[in-house]
């Protein structure tokens, strides 16, 4: 688009000019995308650790996706425990992982619930991500954390995402000494925990 417009081929509209923005965001986050990986391959992803209340943090991802959540019909809330847990951790890197967590259940739950909720179990700080969505299929579960691996070819393709956000989301809670798994159940909904050094 953008040489044809130079070469005067094709006109300058509205409409191109938003297709080709569109296009150069995805380039972007795949950029960014890709260089968090590759910092935390070679072991050199900063983390600026500060002690993070937990509760907070799941109610300021909540916020972030409440509007769209209800714009679909989808219950998003929060359940922390009532003694505040507080835990040394990178907020900004966690709440994208948290974020990329809640946006793939809303891409899957289009009624429903989807939960975050956090607690301490057996002196680890566990945050759960779990939704009522189409769930996964359990060829797709060993796999999903894969880079550019997508369970819906199709759906991601056309949403623009990269297949990154789950191995980033990996990347980022190994970094911080914990680790992510799943379960799913196919037209039952699926669950993230999250498993962090309290």
């Amino acid at each position: 688009y953008l040489e044809a417009m130079q070469e005067v081929v094709l006109v300058a509209t509205p409409e191109r000019i938003d297709v080709m923005h569109t296009e150069i965001v995805h380039l972007q986050r795949l950029v960014q995308d890709l260089r968090t990986l590759s910092l935390a391959d070679a072991g050199q992803m900063s983390l600026n650790r500060n002690q993070v209340d937990v509760g907070a943090l799941l109610r300021r991802v909540a916020a972030t996706y409440q509007l769209r959540a209800e714009s679909q019909g989808v219950a998003l809330s929060v359940e922390a425990e009532s003694a505040p847990l507080s835990i040394q951790m990178d907020a900004d890197r966690m709440a994208q992982v948290l974020g990329n967590l809640v946006s793939n259940a809303l891409r899957y739950t289009t009624q429903g619930a989807i939960s975050l909720r956090s607690s301490v179990v057996g002196g680890q700080a566990l945050i759960v991500v779990a939704d009522t969505g189409t769930g996964i299929v359990e060829k797709d579960l060993s796999r999903i954390f894969e880079r550019f691996y997508r369970a819906d070819q199709a759906r991601d393709l056309q949403s623009g995402e990269s297949g990154l956000g789950l191995a980033i989301a990996r990347s980022i809670v190994n970094a911080h000494g914990g680790t992510i798994s799943v379960e799913s159940e196919v037209g039952r909904g699926t669950s993230f925990e999250i498993r962090l050094p309290a």
